[in-house]
């Protein structure tokens, strides 16, 4: 079968009612390559199962004296191993093919959901869970997945052995027959304690990983504190957890595997003492007594597949029960409408009925809220398509133009609001790379550099980057930015946004990191370069706030005060404390309200 090349096309759309039936799906997505694996399967084992033939064959000539019988005997023996071996190539290609592509299937739905659902996943799943079912829990189900296959083969050749020692032996047929389902059902009862340790082992891994992850993206903060001591005792600490868990899971493994050993081996040295038994009584020759031999000792093939089979489904139940929890995810009301469109995002006004804010086209507003938390989450809210936290009810959904946003494709959304986060990633590579952006072609890459102020941030670049031979745009930026500051970093990330020039852009804080005189400058370049734009920025800084066209004070969940920044400063109380900060009084009324007066 000849390799499809990955990454898919289309994934598909699983079936998340369970972890069995998401297990099925996936079975059932790649059924020609099954059927090709349970072929090969058949193919290598049954010539395996005949070789025992052949050799009671060569050995009945031999007593016999019969030359041309043993060479017959000697050459199906050749030709059963040169199947075998070309059955065992093909069956080992086909079921890496079976594995790698039910892996790359998971990652593909994971890395969709995760675009689908944006800034939200972070708010539904711990960070650690993602990590968890991408790195390991794919490879557990790619390999539950590729072990159907040669479930299915063993089954067949274990019927057919067990047919043809019926046949000429009714009392050793019977006892293969039903020797094997009997050995197999043994490991059953180990299964449950098996699968809740090991459920245990991988959920205390993904916490294990979600204080790793955390530890390193705070790591200069830590050194900056002194705290990285405490949080390598934290982590020391997980780790034990995982390794006990670990240690209490390998233990019934342990047992499964002894009694996958010991049992067939019983099971063979009575089958075979029972047909020595009838040798000597002369019922049966030497060259059959070898052929049930061999057959019966192949039935250890089989059944190390099924208990092979039984430990992946057990590791393979857990991760995909953790893998369909992640696919699940969604806002809770319902798949956007595709019927619904955009007209002229760019002149449509940004609405949110929730808090009953409206960002007028094509002018700059600035939204102070007490609370930086809920800030945050109003402008995640403002991009649209976000599920909510908590399992909170997601309320009526952000409008832009009379349109809600969680009714139209998300691509669309998309394009239409760009939600600038606080923390934003710069990915690694070249500067270049990283404002090589969609982007409508109206702001060029060094007027977007000039308005964020970044020419510092250029020159620091040059330096770190010898090999760019003094071309800021050819200089690298390492994975997360690391070299950089915070500011410089800021700085970056919103060039980035301003070179985009979406319709809307939503400012989560742009400026928190960098001095009150390089803020003061980018207020106006950041005006300057967005005016007819719609833009919406969550500060709290005077410096930004006298900057805008309009500010909305945003209190109890609800629209509080809409003004200049120096009328809302003169006349409203609340207003003038939180810019202030005159009053350090917790301020978090601001989620008072859920649902719109």
């Amino acid at each position: 079968m000849p390799l499809e090349p990955l990454p898919m096309a289309d994934p598909g759309t699983p079936d998340l009612t369970s972890p069995t039936a998401f297990l099925r799906w996936l079975r059932r997505s790649q059924r020609r390559g099954q059927l090709l694996a349970t072929w090969w399967g058949v193919l290598e084992l049954g010539c395996m199962a005949a070789l025992p033939t052949a050799l009671g064959l060569g050995i009945e000539s031999a007593v016999r004296r019969d030359g041309a019988g043993l060479l017959r005997a000697g050459l199906l023996a050749l030709a059963l191993s040169a199947v075998q071996t070309v059955g065992f190539v093909l069956l080992h290609r086909q079921a890496v093919w079976n594995w790698i592509t039910a892996a790359s299937q998971l990652r593909q739905l994971v890395a969709r959901q995760a675009s689908h659902l944006g800034a939200g996943l972070s708010r539904s799943i711990a960070t650690g869970e993602i990590v968890a079912v991408s790195s390991g829990d794919v490879e557990k189900i790619g390999w539950y997945v590729e072990l159907v296959a040669r479930v299915r083969a063993a089954v067949l050749v274990w019927l057919g052995v067990s047919l043809a020692v019926l046949v000429r032996q009714p009392v050793l047929g019977v006892a293969v027959l039903l020797g094997v389902p009997v050995l197999a059902i043994a490991v059953w009862p180990l299964l449950g304690p098996f699968e809740r340790r090991y459920d245990e082992q991988r959920r205390l891994g993904g916490k294990a990983t979600e204080l790793a992850a955390d530890t390193v993206a705070g790591l200069r903060v830590l050194r900056g504190i002194g705290g990285e001591e405490l949080f390598l005792q934290r982590y020391r600490a997980a780790s034990q957890l995982v390794r006990g868990a670990a240690v209490r899971a390998s233990r019934v493994w342990a047992l499964m595997q002894a009694q996958q050993v010991l049992l067939p081996g019983l099971f063979v040295v009575s089958v075979t003492w029972y047909g020595a038994h009838l040798a000597v009584a002369g019922r049966i020759g030497i060259g059959e007594l070898v052929a049930v031999y061999g057959a019966t000792a192949f039935l250890a093939a089989p059944l190390r597949i099924l208990g092979e089979a039984a430990h992946a489904y057990s590791v393979a139940r857990v991760s995909a029960a953790r893998a369909t929890r992640v696919l699940s995810l969604s806002r809770g009301d319902g798949e956007p409408g595709p019927a619904a469109e955009l007209v002229r995002p760019d002149r449509a006004d940004l609405h949110d009925p929730l808090t009953g804010l409206t960002a007028v086209a094509g002018r700059l507003t600035a939204v102070v809220c007490g609370d930086p938390d809920f800030a945050g989450e109003l402008a995640d809210r403002l991009g649209g398509h976000l599920p909510p936290a908590g399992g909170e009810p997601a309320g009526p959904g952000v409008r832009l133009g009379g349109t809600a946003l969680d009714d139209v494709p998300l691509a669309e959304a998309r394009a239409a609001v760009l939600v600038h986060d606080k923390d934003p990633v710069l990915l690694s590579g070249t500067l270049a790379e990283l404002l090589d952006v969609p982007r409508s072609g109206r702001v060029a890459v060094a007027e977007a550099l000039a308005a964020a102020q970044a020419e510092d941030v250029l020159d620091a670049l040059v330096d770190g980057s010898p090999e760019c031979a003094g071309d800021a745009m050819a200089a690298r930026i390492t994975e997360r930015g690391r070299s950089l500051s915070g500011g410089q970093r800021q700085r970056l990330a919103l060039a980035r946004s301003l070179v985009a020039d979406p319709p809307v852009l939503v400012l989560d804080e742009p400026t928190s990191a960098v001095d009150a005189h390089t803020e003061s400058r980018i207020a106006t370049g950041l005006a300057e370069v967005r005016a007819g734009r719609t833009t919406v920025v969550f500060a709290t800084s005077p410096l930004l706030l006298d900057r805008a066209d309009a500010v909305v004070l945003v209190h109890g969940g609800r629209v509080a005060a809409v003004g200049r920044h120096r009328e809302l400063l003169a006349g409203d109380p609340h207003y003038r404390a939180v810019v202030t900060r005159a009053d350090e009084s917790p301020v978090d009324r601001d989620r008072a309200v859920k649902e719109p007066v």
